[in-house]
């Protein structure tokens, strides 16, 4: 029997031979949490979106999150509505905070570890970053978040995102998306758009493809870090992905055999 006030060691899982990648950092946008909402969180798609993400926690693959604010809070929309740049900025910093710690939620009420890291310190409601803190989190299996972007205004949670992926030494940044990979245009506004399955880093560059920031995708290639575009709104895409199925878009140095 367990002596009482004794916490059980948490065992990582092993990694699915099915698994292409041991580590990886999952990028989404604040206006997946809506689902069919305008505006917040949608309860539904939350905790869907955290059984994808048990999915392949279950598979052994290490996990960290970057969550943005669209659904509460922009930046750049508060600047163009009369408020200073920096304040805005720090507004929607604070809005990816309240974002990851709803994920936090769903994801342990399923019962998957979780920490919420903050490049602002709130120690309140979650821990500071801490790089050496945040790797020795993903090896015990436990899921991270990084909150608050990098800390700094005038940055899109895209190039933290990328610069996380590669204090963590990750494997891949998987951006999670309202489509199934990058389009030669806006498919919703465009029938004849069509899906790259594969491009480089200087293609999404050269074409100004909206797939992340210029500064993210010029630190991922710095670091040969690929980067994998897939629609999150269908259930367990995500676990495809990490198996390397599935419909997405990866982004690499490699160039597209013709």
């Amino acid at each position: 029997m367990q002596a009482s006030g004794v916490k059980k060691e948490m065992v990582t899982p092993m990694l699915n031979p099915k698994a292409k990648y041991k580590r990886v950092l999952l990028k989404m946008s604040g206006e997946v949490l809506m689902g069919d909402r305008e505006y917040g969180i949608d309860p539904a798609t939350l905790d869907r979106i955290a059984r994808d993400i048990k999915e392949s926690v279950d598979m052994g693959v290490q996990v960290c999150i970057v969550v943005g604010a669209g659904n509460i809070f922009r930046g750049v929309s508060g600047a163009a509505n009369g408020l200073e740049r920096v304040t805005a900025d720090y507004i929607g910093m604070l809005g990816t905070v309240m974002n990851a710690l709803a994920l936090q939620s769903a994801l342990e009420k399923i019962d998957v570890e979780t920490r919420v890291q903050s490049a602002i310190p709130m120690q309140a409601v979650c821990e500071p970053y801490v790089r050496r803190r945040a790797l020795r989190h993903m090896e015990k299996g436990r899921v991270v978040i990084f909150a608050a972007g990098s800390g700094n205004p005038f940055f899109t949670t895209d190039t933290p995102a990328a610069l996380r992926a590669t204090e963590m030494g990750c494997d891949a940044l998987v951006k999670g998306t309202k489509v199934d990979g990058v389009y030669t245009a806006d498919p919703d506004k465009d029938k004849n758009a069509e899906r790259y399955d594969q491009l480089t880093y200087m293609d999404v560059l050269t074409k100004d493809l909206k797939v992340m920031d210029a500064t993210a995708i010029s630190l991922a290639r710095e670091n040969h870090i690929p980067i994998l575009v897939f629609s999150i709104r269908d259930e367990g895409n995500f676990g495809k992905v990490m198996r390397g199925e599935g419909a997405f878009t990866i982004v690499n140095d490699q160039k597209r055999a013709d």
